[in-house]
């Protein structure tokens, strides 16, 4: 199964039309998660139309009535838990603790296997015990910058129960399409 990963979209006003590259992309996906803060309901109509969408409401997406949008979801694919939302401390940057409070605090006694966010612009994928954080980033306004190409990111899951793999990646936009990005470690200081 492949899951594609998208956040902070902020349409329309960091630009009005989604990059073409993110339609490309996510061709092939089974599902998209956007991890929040899109702001028009638009653009998960046109997502809709290559995969099934579920949205995490941002702090941007108040007001944005829509069943596909839920503060917290919690998700299983291929018998692997994946709990998204929008605002969520990136592991590495705050104490274990402090993040298991906010799985606590987002997702009650679940132990998720994958937590997808976003919120910060900062593309990251994290290991925190045994739950892989991933937050792809912006694909608009990467690192909270002026408008330009940012970051989607993929989430694959192989192999069956007694054997399963999950991989996920992120992946640059460029003028010709998406190519992978460098992995973002932990310590990465934040500008």
């Amino acid at each position: 199964m492949r899951i594609g990963l998208i956040a902070d979209t902020h349409m329309p006003g960091s630009i009005r039309e989604l990059w073409p590259q993110v339609y490309t992309a996510f061709e092939d996906v089974d599902v998209i998660l956007h991890a929040g803060d899109l702001h028009t309901l638009r653009l998960v109509d046109e997502l809709q139309t290559i995969a099934p969408v579920y949205v995490a409401r941002g702090n941007g997406d108040r007001g944005l009535d829509d069943e596909r949008l839920q503060d917290t979801w919690h998700l299983t694919f291929e018998g692997v838990s994946v709990c998204m939302v929008h605002a969520f401390p990136r592991p590495g940057r705050r104490t274990d603790d402090d993040v298991r409070r906010q799985i606590t605090r987002h997702f009650g006694k679940t132990s998720p296997d994958v937590i997808v966010y976003g919120h910060t612009h900062r593309e990251s994928i994290d290991m925190m015990d045994d739950t892989l954080c991933i937050n792809p980033g912006s694909p608009t306004l990467p690192r909270n910058m002026s408008t330009r190409l940012g970051t989607i990111g993929f989430l694959n899951i192989d192999g069956d129960n007694q054997d399963r793999r999950i991989d996920a990646r992120i992946y640059q936009i460029t003028d010709e399409g998406i190519v992978e990005a460098p992995p973002v470690s932990t310590g990465d200081p934040v500008a």
